[in-house]
């Protein structure tokens, strides 16, 4: 999915108020890797998937997973966040890589909706983000607190990966992530023929904020403390 995105903020309080992370240093935030949470105090994908069992629609109207799928998939909302339960199709849009380029993604462009803090696009290859359709009458993610760099927790099986908004896809089609995203939860991210048909939950913390995007590090950190709040229902 491509088109334009979102935005987010983590101050150091404990509070689900706006929130809005800033990286303390000048240092590239993109690492090679990506970090596995496995402290204590990390929220399991059984608690985030508990807290999101039951639907209140926020948007107006339901969501195709495909083009060709039929539309039965709402964006449902809490006090904090918003969340949809869908498929997961890679999304390789921005810096070319070995993996996500013309070559291998006959879909593939080099633009993301949001750009890193030195003006360059997002690389799907190394940063987890996710899509979110772009503003239409099904649903407008600005209304819901939902902007370029706010923080989702995106859970498959019993795996949870944390991930900012970095990408609009079309108004009509839900459920989308980087490549990133899919290779850190173990889905296929073959961009042609990768991605999962189901199973895959998406949770994004209203009125959350990383700066910059591309601050992964940055990401897990306030998602981590937001998925505690909610799974304690605050």
């Amino acid at each position: 999915m491509r088109v334009q995105s979102l935005v987010l903020v983590v101050a150091s309080c404990a509070v689900l108020a706006p929130t809005a992370y800033s990286a303390p240093r000048a240092e590239p935030a993109v690492r090679e890797g990506l970090p596995e949470v496995r402290r204590d105090s990390a929220v399991s994908a059984a608690d985030l998937l508990a807290r999101v069992r039951d639907c209140v629609p926020v948007s107006k109207g339901r969501y195709r997973s495909d083009a060709d799928a039929p539309a039965t998939i709402a964006v449902c909302g809490t006090e904090g966040a918003v969340f949809w339960k869908a498929d997961l199709d890679i999304d390789c849009d921005g810096r070319p890589g070995p993996h996500c380029n013309a070559r291998a993604d006959p879909h593939f462009s080099d633009t993301t909706a949001y750009q890193q803090s030195d003006g360059s696009q997002l690389d799907a290859e190394r940063l987890p983000y996710i899509v979110v359709p772009v503003p239409g009458s099904i649903w407008d993610h600005r209304a819901h607190g939902v902007a370029g760099g706010a923080v989702a927790a995106v859970v498959h099986g019993d795996r949870v990966q944390y991930a900012v908004v970095g990408d609009t896809g079309p108004h009509d089609l839900i459920g989308e992530a980087s490549y990133a995203t899919a290779q850190a939860l173990g889905v296929d991210p073959d961009p042609r023929g990768g991605g999962t048909d189901s199973g895959v939950t998406y949770i994004v913390f209203k009125d959350s904020r990383v700066r910059p995007i591309e601050d992964h590090a940055g990401a897990v950190l306030v998602g981590e403390r937001l998925a505690r709040q909610f799974v304690r229902g605050r």
